[in-house]
């Protein structure tokens, strides 16, 4: 089995995984419309991360939109099979995570698997490799790892199950760490190994009790750092070997979780701001309900809204929808661009200033200036009042 040494960096961010594990447990009650919504967009950008870094090639507004039922036909059909896919790994493994009576075992990595590759029988899905895989460089020229023979592979995850169903006293982070380093060394499978080991240590963690959003969405920060999380495991060196240090990586994983929480917590903290300007603005300006602040949201951030889109993170009807949207646009947050089914809303001339407003921070705001800059401004300046008010992490 692979080691690691305690490190003063590791002793150090597991003190401060347990501080902001106690901070965001005991914070007060939240809208669960927008805890709904910020959990759909974790979901979305983990997912596209994890799924982008083994070259599926899917932005993080397709995702939200496949997510949503509103598929973007420029995304081939497999592609939207593997999104649909590793959302729906992610639901199994929470489904499963609090259960009293859960067991770490091989069939769950089985069925792990079978769902990260889209139930797809033909890529194997949910079966171990029968053959011997290579890891190559970016290039594709140069192998940098051997992992063991598929014969020993059914005996290494049963191991590896068996002792992450025995560390019960590790800190979680720890035993998230260890079972992601080890299983992307043994790299069961002919493919998907990335994206599975990610979901088993979003597993360990849930399992310990680190069950905030926060915690579980590590694919988005390694998604925009793949330089470093490959580096993270030349430790293994360059072939299999059962007794390996993994320190450095043990060090690299928990310290991209607590950057991905802290960076997470101020910026849940910033949204959270607008999210209560924007059911503002749903009531006062449009005289409509709560729910129309999804697709305001969408709008602020320069997305386009579709009927379809809309319907899916507001669980409406297809004349609600159209009526909710329509007085959007009659009251200037919105702007209808096209029309029948090519009909997609965008933000309207009213919905920054009014959201400025509503926040107090109209003065940082050029009214004659462009939405992205209007936004980026508000940003900054809710980010700076969280973070002089203490409410962030």
């Amino acid at each position: 089995m692979y080691s690691y040494r305690t490190t003063t960096l590791i002793e150090a961010r597991l003190v401060r995984l347990d501080e902001l594990k106690q901070r965001l447990d005991s914070r007060g009650p939240l809208p669960r419309i927008w805890l709904d919504r910020t959990r759909r967009e974790l979901e979305a950008e983990a997912v596209a991360a994890s799924t982008s870094m083994e070259g599926v090639s899917v932005t993080v507004d397709e995702v939200r939109r496949i997510l949503a039922g509103d598929r973007p036909s420029s995304v081939a059909p497999q592609d939207v099979a593997f999104v649909e896919g590793y959302r729906d790994a992610m639901k199994f493994v929470l489904s499963r995570s609090d259960d009293p009576g859960f067991e770490w075992h091989s069939e769950l990595v089985l069925g792990i698997h079978y769902r990260v590759m889209g139930e797809d029988r033909s890529l194997r899905a949910g079966r171990f490799r029968q053959t011997q895989n290579r890891l190559v460089d970016v290039a594709g020229q140069r192998q940098v790892f051997l992992p063991p023979p598929p014969s020993e592979v059914p005996r290494l995850v049963a191991e590896l199950t068996a002792w992450a169903g025995r560390e019960r006293s590790t800190p979680a982070p720890l035993v998230a760490a260890m079972v992601h380093c080890r299983f992307a060394g043994i790299h069961p499978f002919s493919d998907g190994n990335g994206r599975t080991a990610r979901i088993l240590a979003s597993l360990a963690m849930y399992r310990g009790g680190y069950r905030s959003p926060e915690f579980t969405s590590l694919e988005e920060w390694w998604g925009g750092r793949v330089g470093d999380y490959y580096r993270a495991f030349e430790c293994l060196g360059s072939e299999w070997g059962d007794e390996v240090d993994v320190t450095p990586f043990i060090e690299a994983h928990i310290q991209a979780q607590v950057s991905q929480v802290e960076a997470l917590s101020l910026r849940q903290a910033t949204e959270r701001i607008l999210w209560l300007a924007l059911d503002d603005a749903t009531k006062t300006a449009a005289g409509g309900d709560g729910r129309m602040a999804h697709a305001l949201y969408d709008a602020f951030f320069g997305r386009e809204v579709t009927n379809r889109f809309y319907r899916g993170f507001a669980d409406v009807s297809v004349a609600t929808a159209v009526n909710d949207l329509t007085k959007l646009e009659s009251s200037g947050l919105l702007r209808a661009l096209g029309a029948g089914r090519s009909r997609r809303y965008v933000a309207g001339r009213r919905l920054a200033g009014q959201i400025a407003e509503s926040t107090g921070v109209s003065s940082v705001m050029d009214e004659e200036g462009p939405l992205e800059s209007q936004r980026d401004a508000i940003i900054v300046a809710l980010a700076e009042r969280v973070k002089q008010g203490g409410l962030g992490l």
